[in-house]
């Protein structure tokens, strides 16, 4: 227990049999339960994880590879099923410290928060001993996360170092939750739509001799369209079905008249290039006009929902 709630701990883990020990063995006695999720790893892992001695370890494994997301996900229901106040998600490559937890936990206990997570770019020791390339990914998702989820104060989107209230964990659809690497960027649209408050927590990274499973290719194929369709789900649910704000009604007409500027914009330029004729002011007029009132309009849509997400 730790002041008085329930905490459970879900490790979901794949081919970690050189760290899962270390990341069980290092859990503080305030811990309740140590869930570990094998999800179907193809060496060792399960079969270590099991060996544990402390009685708080339970080992789970899934039927086939889900990913991060389904592994996690598996681990939250059965600290439900375990009647935990608050879930917390640590990784099983021995990157996140146990003594970070008071500071996640404190943000859920003491501040009122529902969700907390890590954030590196707090501590400027993580920024030092970050590879460059994971640094510069970090910059262009977390833009690309603010936009989607809704969170503008949330930074470090990918870090998976996380702690959930219960009764937040049991008003999210796990269906709706991505069960890949953008299970975390997902989690952050679901409390979104809830209108949950969010924490980061400076809990700097350590960085070992883990290897990542992540793909540079993969992230670059899948994250861009998957961040948009979340964007405009998040935007229907929020600002047209439950509650029809301005933001929507901004980003609509803003969308339609940029867009309109630009390939309209671009048919007269391809137009006049071919043909060797100017494109009189009053048409070019029809280019300006759209583009500049469309961005002004989109703008204000970000600011709208900027403010949104300091409430």
């Amino acid at each position: 227990m730790y002041k008085n709630n329930s905490i459970a701990v879900v490790i979901p883990a794949y081919n970690e049999e050189a760290f899962i020990s270390d990341v069980t063995e290092t859990l503080p006695d305030f811990i309740d339960h140590i869930i570990v999720v094998d999800d179907c790893s193809k060496d060792n892992t399960f079969k270590i994880a099991s060996k544990s001695n402390d009685r708080r370890v339970i080992v789970l494994q899934t039927p086939e590879n889900q990913g991060v997301g389904g592994a996690t996900i598996t681990g939250y229901k059965k600290a439900l099923e375990l009647n935990s106040d608050i879930v917390v998600k640590m990784d099983g490559d021995g990157q996140m410290s146990s003594e970070y937890l008071p500071p996640l936990l404190d943000a859920l206990i003491e501040e009122g928060c529902a969700y907390a997570k890590g954030n590196r770019f707090l501590k400027s020791e993580s920024l030092v001993t970050m590879p460059r390339h994971r640094l510069f990914g970090n910059f262009v998702l977390t833009f690309m996360n603010k936009l989607s989820s809704g969170y503008w104060h949330i930074f470090d989107p990918q870090n998976g170092y996380t702690a959930i209230k219960a009764d937040a964990l049991r008003s999210l659809k796990f269906n709706d939750i991505h069960k890949g690497y953008f299970f975390e960027n997902d989690m952050l649209l679901q409390l979104n739509l809830h209108s949950f408050r969010v924490r980061d927590v400076p809990i700097p990274a350590r960085y070992g001799e883990e290897q990542s499973d992540i793909k540079l290719f993969n992230i670059i194929r899948m994250f861009p369209l998957l961040f948009l369709k979340r964007f405009f789900y998040r935007i229907y649910h929020k600002y047209i079905l439950l509650d029809f704000s301005p933001i929507a009604l901004f980003l609509i007409t803003g969308l339609i008249l940029f867009l309109w500027g630009v390939f309209f914009g671009a048919y007269l330029f391809v137009k006049a290039n071919i043909t060797g004729v100017d494109t009189p002011l009053g048409t070019v007029m029809l280019v300006v006009v759209p583009l500049i009132l469309g961005f002004q309009l989109l703008l204000q849509a970000i600011v709208l929902d900027i403010q949104e997400s300091k409430k």
